[in-house]
């Protein structure tokens, strides 16, 4: 979302969104829909965003990264706000987002029905051979929004972006 405020606004938002998650670089927050707003009033950048699950340790760094992106636009007075609520979902992901993830050897999260309860998978299409003869090795994988599993078809393992 970006409000209103026309080309200052744009210009912050376009910097903001190109921040890289530390934990997933191959996605930028916006890909991974925790870029929630962008304002520019007078002379403050404000960007809101919503980490992936409260207790997410990549949010200082995010943080940071934001406000060097938009100091290095030009924007002298950089605010991030930190929402929690309404809570992140997997349903912000940008359809972008889960092409990179699939790209980069990840399995993207299912859709789900927002509001509604989270479908258990009963397969996890492996995003090397495409096969869904695969197993889940670990419930927490490289972060702990993924889920380590391995495929039966190629054998080999890969990360889950779980879907929440």
């Amino acid at each position: 979302m970006v409000s209103a405020g026309g080309g200052e606004t744009r210009r912050a938002w376009e910097a903001a969104s190109a921040v890289l998650d530390p934990e997933v670089p191959v996605l930028t927050i916006a890909d991974l829909g925790i870029l929630r707003g962008v304002v520019v009033d007078g002379g403050t950048a404000t960007v809101t965003i919503t980490p992936t699950y409260s207790g997410c340790p990549a949010v200082e760094a995010i943080r940071d990264d934001v406000v060097l992106a938009l100091t290095d636009a030009g924007f002298a007075d950089v605010v991030v706000r930190v929402v929690l609520a309404p809570a992140w979902t997997t349903d912000w992901m940008s359809a972008t987002g889960k092409q990179k993830l699939h790209e980069d050897g990840i399995a993207p999260p299912g859709v789900r029905r927002s509001g509604g309860p989270i479908p258990v998978a009963l397969s996890v299409r492996c995003p090397r051979c495409g096969s869904l003869d695969t197993r889940e090795l670990a419930r927490f994988g490289s972060t702990a929004c993924k889920a380590l599993y391995e495929c039966r078809a190629c054998l080999e393992p890969f990360d889950h972006f779980k879907a929440h």
